[in-house]
């Protein structure tokens, strides 16, 4: 294969539209829903990544700020925006919201799972 875009995108190497998903979270007793999109890993959670690990910021609320987004691909949090940081009176996202979310990132992105052999 000669590296080219076009080569690129028949292979898949670029991340795509963002993928439609439902989550659920309870909040107190109250379970809720929501429709996300979940922008698979791509250059921008790289970028996310590095930057935590040079200590400029937080790595879960990076990839989670990285990867949901609007039907558009535009990124509905800040990293601050999870942490509370942009406001501190609203404080950070509930761990219960958070787990829901990385829950989504995970399994748009297949993360914990072996891909199976060919045979």
């Amino acid at each position: 294969m000669e590296l080219s875009i076009e080569s690129l995108q028949q292979q898949g190497a670029f991340s795509g539209a963002p993928v439609k998903r439902s989550i659920t979270w309870k909040q107190g007793e109250q379970e809720l829903s929501a429709t996300v999109y979940v922008r698979r890993l791509s250059y921008h959670s790289a970028v996310s990544d590095v930057t935590a690990l040079r200590g400029e910021g937080d790595v879960i609320a990076g990839r989670i700020a990285a990867c949901i987004v609007d039907a558009e691909g535009k990124p509905v949090f800040t990293p601050a925006d999870i942490t509370g940081e942009a406001d501190p009176q609203r404080g950070p996202l509930s761990a219960n919201l958070t787990q829901a979310l990385l829950l989504e990132i995970g399994a748009v992105n297949n993360l914990g799972k072996t891909p199976s052999s060919v045979n």
